[in-house]
């Protein structure tokens, strides 16, 4: 322990003889957590990039808590310090804007599995904890959603909502919003919890709900990490399935293809055996995609290549729909029966289904499987100028002409998915933080693509962070008022823009939750400053 205390100490002064940090050694050698803090120089290099690959910070010690109270410990002495530090909660590193980062200042590495957590023997805080009779389960802020469906599974159960990938935190996406294909029918994850315990930017550890503190709870989902640290979620949960019908089809015409998108999420208030559990989609803009990672779906034997299509008078862009239907046990008699009444009624290209049969945790967890590939290639830890933007349905044929058969055309190699798919925002609770468009259904547009250092210009960093500017340019010139998901801007007033109406609830719950404006400084919503009255960049 004396070791660790004088590393500490030692790397605390290096920090303020080079950058000036105004910070007293003893602030956090008097918290009983220094065992727990560390300076390894693979510990920091690990937090000062997240998965977007697009921003660096310099933290100075990196938190792995063994509890709730080592994060409220750690927070509560950045708020009392008299000249203070900034902290960020991080999970599995996978946000893509800075988020999880910060420079001078601690991180929490909130998610287990790390090596330093391994070296100083800590394990997960708390294991999760399945409650089969009210269904639901207590779980970490830290713990990665794939162990939080192995836990659940084995009572037969599984939360509703889900995001694309498994490998992400409970406490990380529920800052944000969390959506996938069923977000049409239960909502984003945020719809989706009943209670949270969190760590405020005063240090306080909280229990909040609809019915305590609902300032908090409310302020929290969504909230970008400006509130609060969650560090216990109550996630809801139901039966979890044995099956899934897994169904591609295709569309030249991107009216036809929204149509159809529009009307299956519209029957989110029928029985199970009249809808579909789960509608996505993408744009096909480069005959590589459809046969891409993230379309692993199609056979190697049986590419599916666009030329083999017509899509004349539609600039070479196909669209493709994915639903699925969940099914086990009795459901298994009526499946086929059930399906095709549900793809009668879509217009797909004729002879343009594929279909495909797996288990429930196979298909949640698909896009882990083409990680693996991607890691083995030297593919995964590159840069990743991802777009997300939330899409009003009045403007998303104006989006499409403009971008997809625009900016993106049909002459640019594509490296990595386009998704679109529509959501009910009466799924939404409008008292959270998350910001939507004003129209009863949106469209979230997600461009994952990865940088990539491969001799094609249109795939690498700069131009693709290039195509994003002016994919966001042409909506601003165009009048289409989307909003960036999962967002980042470099002014306060264009965060003020981004939240609209929200803007002056947000503000007060900053000055409110965390009025010393230590936490998730990575997204520059609020200027670290100890000085109450400096409240922007």
């Amino acid at each position: 322990m004396m070791a660790a205390k004088l590393l500490l100490m030692l790397a605390i002064c290096r920090w303020i003889v080079t950058v000036g940090l105004m910070l007293d050694p003893t602030e956090l050698l008097l918290l009983g957590v220094e065992e727990r803090l560390s300076v390894d120089p693979l510990d920091l290099e690990s937090a000062s990039l997240d998965f977007g690959g697009l921003h660096r910070a310099e933290p100075w010690a990196v938190l792995h808590p063994a509890s709730a109270q080592d994060v409220a410990w750690l927070v509560k002495a950045a708020y009392d310090s008299s000249h203070g530090f900034t902290v960020s909660a991080r999970g599995h590193g996978h946000s893509i804007n800075g988020q999880a980062m910060t420079t001078n200042g601690v991180v929490i590495q909130m998610s287990s599995g790390s090596g330093e957590r391994r070296r100083l023997g800590i394990g997960r805080p708390v294991a999760p904890r399945v409650y089969e009779k009210f269904m639901y389960v207590d779980v970490w802020g830290g713990e990665l959603w794939i162990d939080v469906l192995r836990s659940t599974l084995e009572y037969g159960l599984a939360p509703k909502s889900w995001t694309d990938y498994l490998y992400l935190s409970v406490g990380g996406t529920l800052s944000n919003a969390g959506i996938s294909g069923q977000a049409f029918n239960h909502g984003p994850q945020i719809s989706n919890v009943y209670e949270l315990d969190v760590v405020t930017g005063k240090g306080e550890l909280l229990t909040c709900s609809e019915e305590d503190n609902s300032d908090l709870f409310h302020a929290v989902l969504g909230g970008l990490g400006q509130f609060g640290i969650i560090t216990r979620a109550r996630i809801a949960l139901e039966p979890a399935p044995q099956m899934v019908r897994w169904i591609r089809v295709l569309y030249s015409n991107f009216s036809t293809f929204t149509h159809d998108q529009e009307y299956l999420i519209s029957l989110h208030g029928q029985s199970d055996s009249q809808k579909f559990d789960y509608v996505e989609g993408f744009a096909i803009v480069d005959e590589g995609l459809i046969n891409n990672w993230r379309s692993s779906f199609f056979s190697p034997r049986n590419p599916v290549k666009i030329s083999s299509i017509d899509a004349k008078g539609n600039g070479g862009v196909l669209y493709c729909l994915e639903v699925t239907r969940n099914y086990g046990g009795l459901d298994a008699d009526t499946i086929d029966e059930e399906v095709d009444a549900l793809l009668t009624k879509l217009n797909f290209i004729p002879n343009t289904v594929f279909t495909t049969d797996l288990p429930y945790v196979d298909f949640l967890d698909r896009v882990h499987k083409a990680e693996l590939t991607l890691r083995s290639k030297g593919l995964w830890d590159v840069p990743h100028p991802w777009l997300n933007l939330f899409v009003p349905k009045s403007r998303i044929a104006d989006f499409d002409r403009g971008v997809f058969k625009g900016i993106l055309g049909s002459k640019n190699r594509t490296s990595g998915p386009i998704l679109i798919y529509p959501m009910n925002k009466n799924k939404w609770d409008e008292k959270t933080s998350a910001v939507t468009p004003e129209e009863d259904v949106f469209y979230l547009v997600a461009l994952l693509r990865s940088a990539l250092d491969n001799g094609d210009e249109t795939q690498t960093l700069d131009y693709l962070s290039d195509q994003n500017r002016r994919i966001l340019r042409f909506c601003d010139d165009a009048g289409i008022n989307v909003k960036q998901y999962l967002p980042y801007y470099t002014t306060q007033q264009q965060w003020r823009d981004h939240f609209g109406h929200k803007w002056a609830q947000f503000y007060q719950r900053k000055l409110e939750f965390d009025p010393r404006h230590i936490l998730a400084t990575g997204q520059r919503i609020f200027k670290p400053s100890f000085n109450p009255t400096s409240a922007s960049w």
